[in-house]
């Protein structure tokens, strides 16, 4: 696939900016079953112990903490469905990024700070303070040019690479499903 460059990613930028500020949708769900395994899901179980069930975020651990244990503010990853499209291109292309659900809500730290509670299908997520950066496995994934632009000032601000939230109430969640602050 033909990475955006970065006129085409600035570009871009306006219908990202479009993105709901309160009211949005679930565009895609995926679980991440094993590393570098993606299954693209109608509906899904999120569970406050578990993220969203069956993904890989609690076995896996983290390198963020003291006993590489699962990160419990990295639980959920949300990516706004209008970067993905750019960055990625056909649908099919988004779950490549990583993410657990691609939605058209904006992201951005101004709207959405820490402790900002989200309502997903029957469940209630929390924004975490945890960033959520590119690495290097986006990067091959989305180009390197992508990468510079979700970590410019202008692309942290508005998370470009996405959220990281954790799980408040569980519940299910589908496909279509409203996504709304709290």
């Amino acid at each position: 696939m033909r990475h955006p460059i970065p006129d085409e990613l600035v570009a871009g930028l306006e219908q990202i900016r479009r993105s709901p500020a309160d009211d949005g949708v679930v565009e895609l769900i995926v679980r991440r079953p094993a590393e570098n395994e993606r299954e693209v899901l109608e509906e899904a179980m999120l569970d406050p112990a578990e993220g969203l069930v069956g993904d890989m975020w609690r076995v896996r651990g983290s390198r963020s903490t003291p006993d590489g244990s699962s990160n419990p503010l990295a639980q959920l990853t949300l990516q706004n469905a209008r970067l993905a499209a750019l960055v990625a291109g056909e649908r099919e292309r988004w779950p490549l990024a990583g993410d657990q659900l691609y939605v058209d809500l904006d992201l951005g730290v101004d709207n959405l700070p820490p402790g900002t509670r989200l309502a997903v299908g029957s469940a209630v997520i929390e924004v975490t303070p945890e960033p959520h950066t590119g690495c290097a496995k986006f990067s091959a994934r989305v180009g390197s040019d992508a990468l510079r632009f979700i970590n410019s000032e202008t692309g942290r601000a508005f998370r470009l690479r996405g959220v990281n939230t954790r799980v408040v109430e569980g519940g299910p969640v589908r496909r279509g499903d409203p996504i709304r602050k709290l």
